[in-house]
């Protein structure tokens, strides 16, 4: 191995997780020149094309696709040398880059996050929102250290830890007069809400809606979980939702469901073999906690509707 390399694939994995030169020139205070620059280095060395252009921006190549989890790792391992540095200078750092949906972080890192405020923990989170599959790409990309996700099966690279099962729910505006099916107020024209595409609910009300034969007269598209709740409790659309942000006092004027889908695991997920500091190790062991006591909702949840 050529040590030369080692910024050179630093720089490339930045470009890998932001798309594009510019953007990760600025994140490196590096001119777009110096990074392309290195790249060309990189890929001169290694014989591999290791991007490819996409609209405006780059994507990784199949081939670059496979050893990015390799070369997550190595940069995984360097910050935890450093880490250990500073540990040693007695001005350890502590910053946990987290992705989840909104409605799996309100219930789960709301209750933790107040908790370590209250004992004032010297503790920084970077936390961004994305849709479960959004939010294991980020962890793949190194772009976060930690995903909480809802998603059935296993994902190569990564470990996970489950919190607790969900099951999935029907949300729809409550009507007067004669009660109707499902099937049959979406078939009469009531909108449909879907959340986005590629998303685990989309792709569970995709396989439902195919199984039953139901075809919508019409959709509505929202980005997030929260938002169609406010939509069906506005008295617009049918959707299909997981149980975890629904709360009986906060959903006046809507009808629930038990939906015929399989439930999903409630899961944190992080990149297999990373060694998290102390802080992270703290934090999971609050988040379980508090993953403990949504669970026992849960469950008077179904046994109330």
């Amino acid at each position: 191995m050529d040590p030369a390399l080692v910024p050179a694939l630093y720089d490339a994995l930045i470009v890998a997780r932001l798309g594009s030169v510019g953007a990760a020139a600025k994140r490196l205070g590096k001119t777009p020149s110096a990074v392309s620059q290195q790249i060309r280095h990189l890929t001169e060395a290694l014989g591999v094309a290791l991007f490819e252009r996409r609209g405006r921006g780059l994507v990784l190549t199949p081939a670059a696709e496979q050893v990015l989890p390799a070369a997550t790792r190595l940069f995984d391992e360097a910050e935890a040398v450093f880490r250990l540095f500073g540990e040693l200078e007695g001005t350890p750092t502590a910053t946990l880059r987290i992705a989840a949906s909104d409605y799996l972080a309100k219930p789960l890192l709301v209750p933790v996050l107040r908790e370590l405020s209250a004992e004032g923990r010297a503790v920084h989170f970077e936390i961004s929102t994305a849709h479960s599959e959004e939010a294991l790409n980020r962890l793949e990309h190194g772009q976060v250290d930690m995903a909480i996700v809802s998603f059935a099966g296993e994902r190569p690279g990564l470990s996970a830890r489950v919190l607790f099962e969900q099951p999935f729910y029907w949300v729809a505006p409550a009507r007067r007069g004669k009660k109707r099916s499902l099937r049959e107020r979406l078939a009469s024209g009531e909108p449909l809400i879907r959340l986005a595409p590629g998303s685990v609910g989309r792709k569970l009300l995709e396989r439902w809606l195919e199984e039953h034969g139901v075809r919508p007269r019409s959709t509505v598209d929202v980005p997030s979980v929260s938002l169609l709740l406010a939509y069906a409790s506005g008295g617009v659309g049918i959707g299909l939702v997981p149980a975890l942000p629904l709360e009986k006092d906060e959903l006046g004027g809507v009808v629930l469901e038990r939906a015929d889908v399989e439930p999903l695991p409630v899961k944190l997920v992080a990149r297999a073999g990373a060694k998290p500091p102390p802080a992270a190790v703290d934090f999971i062991e609050r988040l379980e906690r508090e993953a403990v006591r949504q669970r026992a909702r849960l469950e008077k949840l179904v046994i109330r509707w």
